[in-house]
């Protein structure tokens, strides 16, 4: 009889260990398909005119772009003040220079609004990767939880096999005292 309940509660450990064995299993499959997608984002193909439009941004909204670009409206309007006669291609109300000026603008911002459009898909992509992260890690916590929840029943469930045990073998010592007693 106790090398039955010794066997009955070794087989009983090693279900135990297998439904853990079980839950980092599922846990790993779970995790699986979240990991391969954060490691392996998907390559970005991009047109044409998107890396035009993105060159343009980078540069357009620079220092180095506002700088040159000043430097160069400075020559303008220095030359055409100071230009004689027939060299002055564009004087002092500088029409030219404000049609140019206007032209650039109407250009440049309808570019730089793409390549902002793609950052903002970009950002999207981040954002649903820091989800999955998040999802990763509620996962590995429901895991632990599980985990956690099953080594307290099987605990429990040993104590009162324990218990069990030990009250039949009270009673068997008791009922020994008892047939010594009226012996």
């Amino acid at each position: 009889m106790k090398k039955e309940s010794i066997e009955k509660l070794l087989s009983d450990e090693v279900n135990h260990l297998d439904k853990l064995h079980q839950i980092v299993k599922k846990t790993i499959d779970d995790e699986e398909l979240i990991i391969h997608n954060l490691t392996h984002p998907p390559i970005e193909n991009l047109t044409q005119g998107q890396l035009i439009s993105d060159k343009v941004a980078m540069f357009g909204g620079s220092w180095k772009f506002i700088i040159s670009f000043f430097v160069l409206l400075t020559i303008w309007i220095v030359f055409n003040v100071l230009a004689l006669g027939v060299y002055k291609f564009d004087p002092y109300p500088f029409i030219l220079m404000n049609l140019i000026l206007s032209c650039i603008a109407a250009l440049q911002a309808p570019i730089i609004m793409m390549s902002q459009n793609r950052q903002e898909e970009k950002d999207r992509e981040r954002s649903e990767n820091d989800y999955l992260i998040n999802l990763k890690a509620e996962m590995q916590i429901r895991s632990l939880n599980k985990k956690i929840d099953l080594l307290l029943e099987e605990q429990i469930k040993t104590l009162f096999e324990t218990q069990q045990k030990q009250f039949e073998l009270l009673n068997e010592i008791n009922l020994k005292l008892e047939n010594k007693k009226t012996i």
